[in-house]
């Protein structure tokens, strides 16, 4: 069974189409790389190996499902720029010891936007109109996205468990809506006595079925966030510190937002280690017992993309903690991305085995 997944893999890997390792940024449906949990974001994003039985972390790699997250649910909001929310929701169920499923749903809603052209012309026909009418509704439009995760995996021996996920995704703003369909799979590796874990993920593989908007030539089709991701966890023998790196982006190098789709570059050379480190994020986790947690992370493209010259920032930072009170599980964690500006994220979850006579 093994090695017929390692085969399985091999060809989803060589049949992927070359264009999509060219993307750099400019994909669609990018909400799909948000942190779904307070967890995550305080890790740095993401994180494809840490397997402590955290059912959000399927989102992620489906691999990470395991016998503990069945009946298990969670809940998860966040603030983020510009006073956009986002959040998802999940829930466990195992068919048996070897086999586990997983449903949830990722969505962001950007709010609410004034019809503007851009130079602001329809919002003095706005002003005049609103003397007149306290019905304001129709000067306004939404913008939302929103994925629905299938998940299933299945432990193939005592350390190792695959896993793939399904995801339908629907996007709509204002007047232009788009369908889509992406697919994930995933490997996990758990060595338990040797305090060590990683995992292996493709990730947002698919297309879009229905473009934005249509052309001469028929519908208008973008690529999806497509991204290969590997990671490794390791806790230290002697002290309750947790230690991961995950590395992104590994089918794109360059990630140098001034190149991307220009002939030219107009922003400052990266220097191929700069470059490397921006593939990479660190994490430490201080996990004196499974009920409580502390982290810090370092998030380096994050950090080198929107630090600002001549300021001190902890952009690329972030830090969390979570702790079970009563019979939840609950989390918080924070983001800088600029000088004063945070995104700030919360967490609950519980097993409703936990609420069984």
């Amino acid at each position: 069974m093994a090695r017929s997944f390692y085969i399985v893999f091999f060809i989803i890997f060589i049949v992927i189409p070359p264009e999509i390792f060219s993307q750099a940024g400019s994909s669609v449906y990018s909400f799909l790389d948000l942190p779904v949990s307070s967890r995550i974001g305080a890790l740095g994003g993401t994180n494809v190996s840490l397997r402590d039985n955290d059912i959000n972390f399927a989102f992620k790699n489906p691999a990470m499902l395991t016998n503990e997250t069945g009946s298990v649910i969670s809940i998860n909001m966040a603030s983020y720029l510009a006073d956009i929310k986002y959040g998802s929701a999940v829930f466990g169920y195992n068919i048996d010891k070897k086999n586990y499923l997983a449903i949830g749903v990722q969505y962001v809603d950007y709010g609410d936007f004034l019809y503007a052209d851009e130079y602001n012309n329809i919002r003095d026909a706005f002003l005049e109109e609103y003397q007149n009418n306290s019905d304001i509704s129709g000067y306004y439009f939404t913008a939302k996205d929103m994925s629905l995760n299938m998940i299933y995996a299945r432990s193939i021996t005592d350390r190792i468990t695959v896993g793939g996920t399904l995801k339908p995704i629907f996007s709509v703003y204002e007047a232009y809506t788009s369908f889509g369909i992406a697919f994930d799979a995933g490997v996990n590796y758990i060595d338990s006595k040797g305090l060590f874990s990683a995992g292996f993920v493709l990730r947002n593989m698919g297309s879009q079925i229905k473009g934005y908007y249509s052309t001469e030539d028929g519908q208008h089709y973008e690529s999806l966030p497509f991204d290969i991701q590997l990671g490794v966890t390791k806790k230290l023998e002697h002290a309750p510190l947790r230690l991961s790196m995950t590395l992104h982006n590994l089918q794109h190098w360059n990630l140098n937002y001034s190149s991307k789709n220009q002939s030219t570059s107009t922003g400052d050379s990266i220097s191929f280690t700069d470059m490397a480190f921006r593939h990479a994020i660190f994490s430490a986790e201080f996990v004196p017992s499974k009920n409580f947690y502390l982290i810090a992370s370092y998030n380096h493209r994050r950090h080198q993309e929107l630090s600002m010259d001549g300021f001190k920032s902890m952009a690329g930072f972030s830090f969390g903690g979570g702790i079970k009170l009563y019979k939840f599980q609950v989390g918080f964690g924070m983001s800088q991305f600029q000088l004063g500006v945070y995104s700030y994220q919360f967490s609950i979850s519980t097993s409703l085995n936990e609420f069984r006579l």
